[in-house]
């Protein structure tokens, strides 16, 4: 083979390997969390988590992951080391947030304790 030949060939493969990368970037990009999951309760019992409904109604995770990092487990950690009170987002942002759309009249999630608790 001459090397034009090689050099379009091996020009060819590259472009080819990079645009396979596209969509496992894109798809790494979006990585959204899981559907569901359980918060730690507490004394009260566990809390079940409708994850993806939240990030339909909210759209910003930022309100919610502000006061918390994304990663698993992050939200028992913070209130380990005493960055977060017990119950802090719970009542500051989560019941807050049902308050405030059950009073313009949206559905909204459960405003007391024991609606969230299991």
């Amino acid at each position: 083979m001459n090397k034009k030949v090689i050099t379009t060939c091996l020009a060819a493969c590259s472009l080819i390997a990079g645009l396979s990368l596209i969509p496992v970037s894109g798809i790494m990009a979006q990585d959204n969390g899981r559907p569901e999951l359980t918060l730690n309760g507490g004394s009260k019992g566990p809390i079940p988590f409708k994850h993806q409904l939240h990030q339909t109604i909210v759209k910003d995770c930022a309100v919610c992951h502000k006061d918390f990092g994304k990663k698993p487990g992050t939200l028992d950690e913070a209130k380990k080391i005493g960055a977060l009170r017990p119950q802090q987002v719970m009542t500051k942002t989560c019941i807050a947030c049902h308050k405030a759309k059950k009073r313009i009249g949206e559905k909204s999630g459960p405003t007391s304790c024991s609606g969230c608790h299991s």
